[in-house]
Order: C-alpha cells, then sequence, then structure tokens
C-alpha cells in the first residue's frame, strides 16, 4: 500500500462529492483518492443545509474509499472512524473540548467546526465504496447568521496551514479505516460514544412532526440510530429524520 494519494485540486466546484461521484462513473478509482476545492459553492449538509464557507479560507475535500467486504449493517463504522479521525487531529492541534454530535458534526464546546457527509455506493448487500465529504472551518472568522459556527482560527487564535491539515487528517484516516472490515459495529461504538455531544445531559429534541421533547442521549445503537431515554425512563431509537438536537 503506497503512501500515494492522488489529490486532485480545483479552484472551485459546485460540490467535491458530486465531482468524486461523476469521476467514480466514469473509471475505477484507487482508494483515498481525493478531491479539494478552494471554493464549494453548493456544500450540502446533512439534510440539504447549506454549507457557508468563504474561499480559501477552510479545508472543503471528499476522498472516495473502496472496501472489499464492508457489510450494509456495518455502515456505522464508516461514522465513527471518520470522526474518531478528525478529532484525532483536531486533538494534536490544539482544539479544546471536542465532541460528536450525532452522526456527523464535529464540536468545539457548544460551536460546530466541522460536517462530515458520506454517500455511501451499494453493490447488493455490501458497500461498493464510500465518497466522504469534510467541510472543516480553519481560518475563516466570521460567519453570518451562524451562531453556533467556530472556526480552528477563531478557536485558536492562529492560522494553519491547509495542505498539512489535509495530510494530517488522510493520514489519521487510514489508521483509523485500517481493520474496519473485520470490525462489528458493537466492537467501535464505545470509542464514538465517549465522545458523543451533550451524552446523558437533559437536551431539547423535535420530532419528525415538529413537536418539542426533552431527553437523554444514551449512546448509539449498531444499527446508527440515536438512543434517546425519555422523560418517563423508556428508552427509543431515533433516525436522522425522526429527530432533532435543539440544543
Amino acid at each position: 500500500m503506497g503512501e500515494h494519494v492522488q489529490i486532485i485540486k480545483l479552484d472551485a466546484t459546485d460540490s467535491t462529492n458530486q465531482y468524486l461521484k461523476d469521476l467514480a462513473q466514469m473509471k475505477p478509482l484507487e482508494d483515498y483518492t481525493t478531491v479539494v476545492t478552494r471554493e464549494q459553492r453548493k456544500g450540502r449538509g446533512q439534510m440539504g443545509s447549506n454549507w457557508q464557507s468563504e474561499s480559501g479560507k477552510n479545508l472543503t475535500f471528499s476522498f472516495l474509499k473502496n472496501f472489499d467486504s464492508l457489510r450494509v449493517e456495518q455502515q456505522f463504522n464508516l461514522n465513527i472512524c471518520i470522526s474518531l479521525a478528525i478529532c484525532a487531529v483536531l486533538d494534536q492541534a490544539g482544539i479544546p473540548d471536542l465532541s460528536v454530535k450525532w452522526p456527523n458534526d464535529i464540536m468545539s464546546g457548544s460551536s460546530k467546526i466541522c460536517g462530515i457527509l458520506i454517500e455511501n455506493i451499494l453493490r447488493g448487500q455490501q458497500l461498493a465504496h464510500s465518497i466522504i465529504g469534510i467541510g472543516l472551518n480553519v481560518n475563516q472568522i466570521s460567519f453570518q447568521n451562524l451562531e453556533k459556527a467556530s472556526s480552528l482560527e477563531m478557536i485558536t487564535g492562529r492560522s494553519f496551514d491547509l495542505d498539512a491539515l489535509l495530510q494530517d487528517i488522510m493520514s489519521q484516516l487510514k489508521v483509523h479505516f485500517f481493520g474496519i472490515e473485520a470490525k462489528t459495529v458493537n466492537q467501535m461504538l464505545p470509542a464514538y460514544e465517549s465522545l458523543l455531544f451533550r451524552k446523558d445531559k437533559p437536551s431539547a429534541f423535535r420530532d419528525g412532526e415538529g413537536s418539542a421533547f426533552m431527553a437523554l442521549i444514551k449512546g448509539v445503537a449498531p444499527n446508527g440510530k440515536l438512543v434517546l431515554e425519555l422523560e418517563g425512563g423508556e428508552k427509543r431509537q431515533f433516525d436522522l429524520k425522526e429527530v432533532t438536537l435543539l440544543y
């Protein structure tokens, strides 16, 4: 396995995930092929929210991960590996109070600094490959209308080299992805759950119908659903469309 990763650098694109997806349909791509852009015009967060990014200030990239034998029921392992890898790099960079807001936002304190978008391409009951988009707020220091957003420079007071940061993230991703196909989600969940944002704290949520309710985040089920303990003590699982944390 060579250390060489193919990195495609773009000045601007609508979406690095879409660019990589189109490329993958044209030809087989090497593992970890990466597309990075200075400016993403139509970055999508989870559930279609727009990602706000100043040109050249942040790290916006997507990479392709090929699999030989990752079963569909193991797919939450991807969320776990990616979250742990990014948290490891940010921890080394001196970012305090890191946590993961289920399923895929990386937080410092109560501010979001990174979003992750995972798109899986299936072959039967297995994942053929995944296209993983990462948007990390690095050197941008103003976010209009996004009071919950922050960046590495806002937190540490220093600016970061985007290329070096990308290399660090890619090498941590390789470490965390190593052996993933042989691991069950249950084996990998404890490390992820230890980083869960607002775990065991009373929090406000909104359900799919728009009603608000209070609950405690207890953990994540192997199917990737969020496990909440409701006010009567009952535990229930929710997927992404069924619950929103209001913090």
